[in-house]
């Protein structure tokens, strides 16, 4: 549901309020069709900008991971924290295989011992969010998702079928697929990511740069709509609504029933586990308990790189934190936020630093954004 702030700011005029009347949300295939049509423009025929995982924007700036094409991108603003899980399948019931998964690890580590093949496990898209968080899972229970296992990108659907056949053994996922691989029986949840690291950075607004230095009172227009959006979203009075629009046919089209829990924070995890029924453990898209949502944050934009750097991603263009600081510094937009909010009259709820400080995840692991080397060197479990 990371794209609800988009799709509330359109369907309920939130976009035209501030007078862009002219946005067309195009859904797009999968990751590398977004990537694509981005580096296209839609001047050719693809898209400005959306929806993104991080630091896809970064990479693609870059050229990193398209062909050595720089695009120049600028993120503008985060859509929503949360909502993603990590999901075992049903063959694994009563293995432990938890949050901590220590007590798990031999038996996820010696699985060819007794099977015709390594553990697998599935992400999206690799090297950003949903492959950062399975890894950091993965590693911090003691299995190396590089040389333990087998970890690869794979389109949900496609996992879920593995995962009912006995082909596929976890799964890296955002809503509203944790839901269906309960009440459809096919497996549970190990952890929502809320517990791996509460209220972390999700999927974010980037756009080419080239139409943001064009179109500059415009990409505040858009800034605008959606953060009025996500605080509409926010609203736990508005969800039903918020779900009858996405789960409709020119969006999800999906049953409301799936994704009405998600959004109430109800999530049923299987495998004997607690279930969770608190809002803050799911969606959250304009405030949380940390602050902002939607803002930007500069010392989120550098966990990633940092995690990038921790495994070995892209060896060659990202080596060490002054290239990663570079690149946040052309890529990260926060200034443009801030304005928006400014001029929308949101100014309550504009941060005053463009980090958020220290992040402690579920592992006691902690990552200061004015030393990442030392978080780098806490962790046991890295690339050579």
């Amino acid at each position: 549901m990371e794209a609800a702030g988009l799709i509330i700011a359109q369907e309920k005029g939130f976009f035209a309020k501030y007078g862009m009347t002219g946005v067309e949300l195009s859904k797009q295939a999968n990751w590398a069709s977004a990537r694509d049509n981005v580096t296209i423009g839609s001047g050719g025929g693809g898209i400005d900008g959306g929806q993104w995982q991080m630091p896809m924007h970064h990479l693609i700036s870059e050229g990193i991971i398209t062909n050595g094409q720089k695009v120049p991108m600028y993120v503008l603003a985060q859509l929503v924290t949360q909502g993603n899980s990590i999901a075992v399948a049903g063959m694994h019931t009563g293995k432990g295989m938890g949050l901590d998964l220590k007590n798990a690890a031999d038996y996820v580590k010696n699985f060819s011992a007794t099977q015709s093949r390594k553990f697998k496990a599935a992400h999206t898209f690799p090297n950003v969010n949903q492959d950062f968080w399975i890894r950091y899972w993965f590693a911090a229970g003691g299995v190396n998702p590089d040389t333990d296992i087998d970890l690869l990108a794979v389109p949900p659907a496609e996992t879920v079928q593995g995962m009912r056949n006995g082909t596929m053994d976890a799964f890296s996922t955002g809503d509203p697929w944790p839901y269906r691989i309960v009440a459809d029986d096919i497996g549970f949840m190990a952890a929502l990511t809320h517990e791996i690291w509460p209220f972390h950075p999700e999927e974010y607004l980037a756009l080419r740069a080239d139409w943001v230095d064009a179109n500059p009172k415009a990409t505040k227009a858009l800034l605008k709509g959606l953060m009025e959006a996500q605080q509409w979203c926010d609203q736990p009075e508005n969800r039903p609504e918020l779900v009858e629009i996405c789960a409709g046919r020119n969006y999800f089209n999906i049953p409301v029933d799936i994704l009405t829990p998600p959004h109430k924070g109800a999530y049923e995890m299987g495998d004997n586990k607690a279930a969770f029924d608190d809002i803050k453990v799911g969606s959250l898209y304009w405030n949380d308990d940390r602050g902002n949502v939607s803002y930007p944050y500069k010392s989120h934009d550098l966990w990633f790189l940092t995690e990038s750097i921790r495994w070995g991603f892209h060896r060659n263009q990202i080596q060490d934190f002054d290239t990663v600081q570079r690149i946040i510094d052309a890529v990260n937009r926060e200034d443009i936020w801030r304005e928006a909010a400014e001029e929308a009259g949101f100014t309550a709820d504009i941060p005053s630093e463009t980090s958020r400080g220290v992040e402690t995840f579920f592992d006691g692991i902690k990552f200061d954004p004015t030393n990442p080397q030392a978080y780098l060197d806490s962790l046991s479990i890295k690339a050579a």
